[in-house]
Order: C-alpha cells, then sequence, then structure tokens
C-alpha cells in the first residue's frame, strides 16, 4: 500500500471533551466476550452510530465460537480486524475471508442472514464492529456486502511522524476505501509516537468520536487513557480536532453526520417505527429474508 506523506490539517480550534466512556463487558453471538463502548443510551447523542464493540483476546475460548447465523435489518457494519482471521458467509452467497487489518463494510439493507466465525484456534483476534444507521428511504435497499483488505486500505504519514490509515471517508487529502452518502462517515485508525501531535478537520454539524485502543492522548488538557472513548462537543466555531499524544498512541476516530430521524432497535432489527420491526421479525421467521435478497 502507497503512504502518502501529508501536512498535518489548520485546524484553529479543536473540539472539547464533553464526555468520557467506559464500556462495558458483555457477550454476543455464541459466547464472545467484547466491550461494548456505543449503546442504546447513546444512539441520539451519536446519530448515525448506533453501536460500538471492540473485542480482544489472546484465549481462544473468548472468540472460538464466533457468531454463527444471524439476521440484520436496516442499517450498515463496520467491521476492523486488527488482529486476527474471521470468516464471513451469507445467505446472499458472499464467502470473504477478513484476515489482519482489512475491513468488511456489510449493508444489511432490507434484509441478510449471516455468519462471522473466527478462522483460527488459537493467537490474538482483536478489532471493532461499528453499526452505523440507514435513513428511512434507503433501510430496504437490498442487501450488499464488501471486504477490503489491509494492502488496499490508503495511509498517509505526517511529518511528525503521525500515521493514519483511512478507512472510510477522507482525510488530509487521501481518500478512504470506502465512502457512503447521506451518513459521510469517517473512520480513521491514527498511531501517533509519544509527543506527537495530529489535527483533523471535522465538519461541524458532524458527530464525533474517538477510542484510545493503545496508550494515552490528550485534547487540550483532558487525558483520554487506553479503552476509553471520548465524545467531542458539537461547536459552530470549532473546526475540527487536536489531539497530542502522551505515550505512543493508536485510537480510532469517527465521524458522521447526523440522520434526525427516530430510532427503533430490537435486536440486528433499526427501524423507523414499532411496525417496521414487527414486520421485519415475521418477515424473518416466515423465511422472507433469502427471498428479498
Amino acid at each position: 500500500m502507497k503512504t502518502d506523506t501529508v501536512k498535518s490539517d489548520d485546524v484553529m480550534r479543536s473540539r472539547a471533551i464533553e464526555q468520557l466512556v467506559v464500556g462495558h463487558a458483555t457477550s454476543d453471538g455464541a459466547g464472545v466476550k467484547l466491550t461494548r463502548v456505543l449503546g442504546q443510551a447513546l444512539q441520539q447523542r451519536l446519530d448515525p452510530f448506533l453501536m460500538l464493540d471492540a473485542f480482544g483476546s489472546d484465549k481462544s475460548n473468548d472468540y472460538i465460537a464466533g457468531f454463527p447465523n444471524h439476521p440484520h435489518r436496516g442499517f450498515e457494519t463496520l467491521t476492523y480486524l486488527i488482529n486476527g482471521r474471521m470468516r464471513h458467509s451469507d445467505n446472499a452467497g458472499h464467502q470473504g475471508l477478513l484476515e489482519t487489518g482489512g475491513i468488511q463494510w456489510m449493508t444489511a439493507g432490507r434484509g441478510i442472514i449471516h455468519s462471522e466465525m473466527p478462522e483460527q484456534k488459537d493467537g490474538l483476534l482483536e478489532g471493532f464492529q461499528l453499526w452505523i444507521n440507514l435513513p428511512a428511504a434507503q433501510k430496504m435497499q437490498p442487501a450488499g456486502y464488501q471486504d477490503v483488505q489491509s494492502e488496499q486500505i490508503p495511509e498517509l504519514l505526517t511529518a511528525n511522524g503521525v500515521k493514519v490509515r483511512v478507512i472510510v471517508g477522507s482525510s488530509h487529502g487521501v481518500v478512504g476505501a470506502i465512502q457512503r452518502p447521506d451518513t459521510e462517515p469517517l473512520f480513521l485508525d491514527v498511531h501517533l509516537p509519544a509527543g506527537a501531535s495530529f489535527s483533523q478537520s471535522l465538519p461541524a454539524g458532524h458527530n464525533v468520536f474517538f477510542y484510545v485502543y493503545r496508550g494515552e492522548v490528550a485534547v487540550a488538557e483532558r487525558t483520554v487513557s487506553n479503552q476509553r472513548m471520548a465524545i467531542l462537543s458539537n461547536s459552530a466555531v470549532a473546526d475540527g480536532l487536536i489531539l497530542q499524544a502522551k505515550q505512543d498512541s493508536r485510537l480510532i476516530l469517527v465521524a458522521g453526520k447526523p440522520l434526525r430521524e427516530t430510532i427503533v432497535q430490537h435486536g440486528p432489527f433499526v427501524m423507523n417505527n414499532r411496525e417496521q420491526i414487527e414486520q421485519a421479525i415475521d418477515d424473518y421467521q416466515r423465511g422472507r429474508f433469502a427471498a428479498v435478497i
């Protein structure tokens, strides 16, 4: 993968940290242990983002059972695998092997049934899954799926040694692997050497957060430690974010344009009202998801 060397964005006034969030330990699928960082309580505040799970363990019993066949409707998912291997398959006939550094973008749309199973018996499995809402007019679009392997993800390097993997959206003129309309998401994996700073311009109307998964960073005088999420304030006068690394650090930076629509979630279905949720449940139980793919 070609790495572009760039000058860091000129940000005149950084957004401030509004809230620090500690995720809670839980399990999903067939018992995969993970940390839910963003859940239903923050969906309105971080619209269009619905959920962020962080997973990471070198104990196979924490992940080996994986996520057997399960349905989704009404949103999109981004899976970013920092370490390990995971196999995707679905009822539309898609199959793909997600490997270290790669991503999977899935549009559940009007219905998909898929599985995500670790393809390793030992070693470290680590990564993130982010759920992104779809606008009401797009919720019943056909399902879709895309794998992007690590070597296909654009990267940039700033003059002070900060490496950024541009996964979704664009940064410093580098266009990422995935582009999406409506929600205009940004998803960056930022690697900062100790003492380095990084500036990223951001649209004033977008909701923004970042999650530190290695090290410790600061925004102004406020420190964000490892395994903490920082929600950034919305300010008409702030034009971006300025980060300072207290030590060698890595984080994901996420931003998106809010849809400002009603969110009704029932497990793996995210729609705009209760009637649509009931229809999703009925369609799934009657085997209609396969028929509409």
